[in-house]
């Protein structure tokens, strides 16, 4: 994973609480940040949409689309191969469909792209155990 791309997804990024501790996170853990804050902003609209607060639901499915983006950016399609295809092909789904939500007023829209949100950042939150497993085997 290149750093440089993350950093700049990470751009995208910036004024999420979480931002404290980037300089010192992994690729790994900024990845996840990244994913963490695309979250956040979903729920946040979905809250903005069922009150009615058009510009703020808005503002929040724009730094969603901006966070999936930067995430779509940072994959490195020649190290990836199939995996990063499939990645790229589902953030620019989320991506689309984050627009649709927008433009229809439609919350099962925003759930559907946290679930499949949520299940990306499922594989990534097990991966550090897995590869600290794979590493004490190896020097075992």
């Amino acid at each position: 994973m290149n750093r440089s791309r993350i950093n700049s997804a990470l751009s995208q990024y910036n004024n999420v609480s979480v931002t404290g501790g980037v300089e010192d996170a992994t690729p790994h853990r900024l990845i996840q940040m990244l994913m963490e804050g695309a979250l956040d902003k979903i729920a946040t609209a979905k809250g903005h949409m069922l009150h009615h607060n058009l510009a703020e639901k808005g503002r929040h499915i724009s730094w969603a689309i901006s966070i999936i983006g930067g995430l779509q950016n940072s994959l490195d399609m020649k190290a990836g191969g199939e995996i990063s295809a499939n990645l790229d092909n589902l953030y620019d789904y989320m991506i689309r469909r984050l627009g649709q939500a927008g433009a229809s007023n439609d919350p099962a829209i925003l759930d559907e792209v946290s679930i499949l949100l949520i299940e990306v950042k499922s594989a990534w939150d097990v991966l550090p155990k897995q590869l600290a497993s794979d590493s004490r085997q190896a020097a075992s």
